[in-house]
C-alpha cells in the first residue's frame, strides 16, 4: 500500500465520519485528526487498518490511541476556547507513546511537553514528528510522576495513561481557568476532567468510560520492564 495522501485520502475522510458519528463536535480537532497521516506512527503491516477507530500495538506492551479517545480528550481540553490555531502557550503530554497525540496538540499550542518513559518510544516520537516537520513539541524520556519542571505553568495537561487517583501534584502545573484530562482507575477506568479555577478551587468531571495502559513510576531504557 502506498504511503501516499491520495492512497488514504478516503479511509481518512471516513475516519472524520465515524468520528462526527460517535459525537465529535470541535471542527477544530476534526481538522487536525484529518491532517495528521496516523498510518505514519504504526508499522507498515498495519497501515490498512491504520484509519479504523481502533487502538493498535507500538510495541513495548503500549498502543496508540483509538482516534475517538484523542479526538475526545483533545475536544475536552480545548472546549474553554474558541478561536482557531494555536489557543495555548503550552501544554504538558504525558505517556506520548509514538507521538499521535503529541502531534494533534501541536496544532493547538504554541509549544508542547511530552514526556515518555519508553526510551525507544521517545526516539521513535522524534523520528515521527520530524517526518511530518512538526518542530513545536520537545520530546524528553523521564517519568510522568515527577520528571517535569516544577516551575513550569501549563494551559493544559493531558496524560495518556491511567493513574489509579490523578496525582495532585499536576493541579500546581496549571494556569487558572486550566485543565487536565486524565484517565483515572484500574479495572474500570473513567476519563477526567479537572480544571483550576483558582489557586484554592477545582472542578472535578467525570466522561467516557475508557480503557488505557496503568500509569507507571520510572522510567526505561528498552521497554523490557513495562
Amino acid at each position: 500500500m502506498s504511503s501516499s495522501g491520495f492512497t488514504f485520502r478516503r479511509v481518512r475522510e471516513e475516519l472524520i465520519e465515524t468520528l462526527l458519528d460517535l459525537g465529535i463536535k470541535d471542527f477544530r480537532v476534526l481538522d487536525a485528526i484529518s491532517q495528521v497521516p496516523r498510518h505514519i506512527f504504526l508499522d507498515e503491516a498495519l497501515w490498512s487498518r491504520a484509519y479504523e477507530n481502533r487502538s493498535l500495538t507500538i510495541g513495548y506492551k503500549q498502543t496508540i490511541s483509538q482516534p475517538y479517545i484523542v479526538a475526545r480528550m483533545t475536544e475536552l481540553l480545548i472546549a474553554h476556547t474558541n478561536s482557531r490555531g494555536k489557543v495555548f502557550e503550552n501544554i504538558l503530554e504525558l505517556g506520548s507513546g509514538c507521538g499521535y497525540q503529541s502531534a494533534i496538540l501541536s496544532f493547538f499550542s504554541e509549544k508542547v511537553d511530552a514526556i515518555e518513559r519508553i526510551k525507544p518510544l521517545v526516539q521513535k516520537s522524534r523520528e515521527n514528528l520530524s517526518k511530518l516537520k512538526i518542530n513545536n513539541i520537545l520530546f524528553k524520556h523521564g517519568d510522568g510522576y515527577q520528571d517535569w519542571e516544577k516551575e513550569k505553568k501549563y494551559d493544559g495537561i493531558l496524560c495518556a495513561a491511567a493513574p489509579r487517583q490523578y496525582p495532585q501534584d499536576l493541579i500546581s502545573l496549571l494556569k487558572n481557568d486550566a485543565k487536565l484530562v486524565i484517565p483515572v482507575g484500574s479495572s474500570e477506568q473513567k476519563l477526567n476532567v479537572i480544571s483550576k479555577i483558582s489557586d484554592n478551587e477545582i472542578e472535578e468531571h467525570e466522561y467516557d468510560d475508557v480503557a488505557f495502559v496503568p500509569m507507571l513510576a520510572g522510567k526505561s531504557d528498552d521497554g523490557n520492564d513495562v
